[in-house]
């Protein structure tokens, strides 16, 4: 549930920032999402922008693209 309320916020915070295009949907690999929810950020700048970083591995948002050195944890 936390990591709906998480997704959910991020969102949120998104639209009343008006930074709708920090937000798709998306999966990991920056592919269509096929669920419901997911949250995509086009780059670091985008998630800080919307609290959401650092993200975690299976965290809404997170990707490989977004995580530099590969540990598991973008944006930090």
């Amino acid at each position: 549930m936390k990591k709906t309320v998480t997704a959910a916020a991020a969102a949120l915070l998104s639209v009343l920032t008006g930074d709708l295009p920090a937000i798709a949907q998306a999966n990991n690999d920056g592919q269509a999402a096929s669920e419901p929810g997911e949250v995509y950020f086009a780059n670091c700048a985008a998630a800080r922008a919307a609290g959401a970083a650092p993200i975690r591995a299976g965290e809404p948002g997170y990707r490989r693209k977004l995580d530099r050195d590969g540990d598991g944890v973008a944006c930090e």
